[in-house]
């Protein structure tokens, strides 16, 4: 599955109930009410856990998380990032 579908898939699963209606990659999460900010805390977790990333403060920034989209670039940046740094 890549990248962009598993976390839709998790945002449609425990956000959304299932139904994914209108959510695109490109809509925004917290603008459009599909998490609010303890939404987002578990989003954080769940992609911790699941790319094995660790998400610091200062990169909690709107342009990091605000869609499927930006998540999914902010999540191979920081792969690449760490892949590098190793």
């Amino acid at each position: 599955m890549k990248m962009l579908d598993t976390i839709k898939d998790f945002i449609v699963r425990n956000f959304l109930f299932g139904d994914a209606g209108t959510l695109t990659h490109d809509t925004l999460l917290l603008e459009n009410e599909v998490v609010d900010s303890t939404g987002l805390l578990e989003i954080i977790e769940f992609l911790e856990t699941t790319f094995s990333i660790t998400i610091e403060d200062h990169e909690l920034l709107p342009q990091n998380l605000d869609t499927i989209k930006n998540i999914a670039q902010f999540v191979s940046n920081k792969k690449g990032n760490e892949q590098c740094a190793v």
